[in-house]
């Protein structure tokens, strides 16, 4: 499957190079996502706000890269003060508590000092995975193990051992 790349239209993403998610097999890895309005070109300025507005930021990165947040397995959480963790911890945990991703917190500072919080997210798109045994070489693996087994188990009796 060839890797697909997800835009924003941001500016951005051109000027730095990047996509707001890329799509590659069944993965989808959602960039970094702010509580920036990309329409209006504004930001809140309280961390609660921005914290509403990514996560639908983040709904809509991952709806345009056909995932979800119940195909969320990590999410990375970057705040600009840690202290803010308690006040946007509830609301992010509103989206994801019955889905509990693995989860890291990092405090960090921004390129814009508007910005007080960003997420990104790592995706696994469950109805294109196959589970290991579901695949022709564990099938073939599986079929050679037990002919090599069968074909043992009847040396053993022509031989008068195992008995």
């Amino acid at each position: 499957m060839a890797r697909r790349l997800v835009s924003s239209g941001s500016k951005f993403e051109d000027i730095l190079g990047y996509s707001r998610a890329v799509v590659d097999g069944e993965w989808v890895f959602l960039s970094g996502t702010t509580g920036f309005d990309y329409q209006a070109h504004t930001i809140h300025p309280g961390v609660i706000e921005q914290t509403e507005k990514m996560l639908d930021n983040m709904a809509w990165g991952l709806k345009q890269a056909g995932a979800r947040f119940e195909d969320v397995v990590r999410l990375r959480l970057y705040l600009t003060h840690w202290q803010d963790f308690e006040r946007v911890a509830p609301v992010i945990g509103k989206r994801f508590r019955h889905i509990r991703p693995a989860q890291t917190m990092i405090t960090a500072c921004f390129a814009d000092p508007r910005i007080l919080i960003e997420m990104e997210a790592t995706a696994l798109l469950r109805d294109k995975a196959k589970p290991a045994a579901a695949t022709k070489p564990a099938k073939r693996r599986a079929v050679k193990a037990a002919k090599a087994k069968m074909s043992k188990s009847k040396g053993r009796a022509k031989s008068g051992r195992g008995r």
